[in-house]
């Protein structure tokens, strides 16, 4: 949000905050939200350089559609487990996982 715009709002009242204050989320809560939203994107990016469609990546994992879906969107019910058995069958590297969490920005 533009700080003009914050400064109008806070003028008339309004409380202007972050999802994180808002859900009053841990700042463990808030790591673990970005790790998974970065492993999700990752995971698309790399089933798109390698040329696969959600289809086949999960019959490469023994998975469906829908729930490949599911992990490169960053739903809640997804498992750290499925995201990284995932971008392993896609050939990521320690070190590649390595650069994503270290890399994970926060919301």
């Amino acid at each position: 949000m533009k700080e003009e715009k914050r400064k109008r709002l806070e003028e008339k009242g309004w409380v202007v905050s972050d999802t994180t204050h808002f859900l009053q989320l841990s700042p463990e809560e808030e790591l673990l939200i970005a790790l998974k939203l970065a492993l999700s994107e990752n995971l698309k990016n790399k089933r798109v350089e390698a040329g696969m469609t959600q289809s086949s990546l999960a019959e490469l994992l023994g998975s469906s559609q829908s729930r490949v879906s599911k992990a490169e969107t960053g739903e809640p019910s997804v498992s750290f487990d499925l995201l990284l058995r995932s971008l392993l069958k896609l050939g990521t590297t320690r070190d590649e996982l390595a650069n994503i969490i270290k890399n994970a920005s926060f919301a």
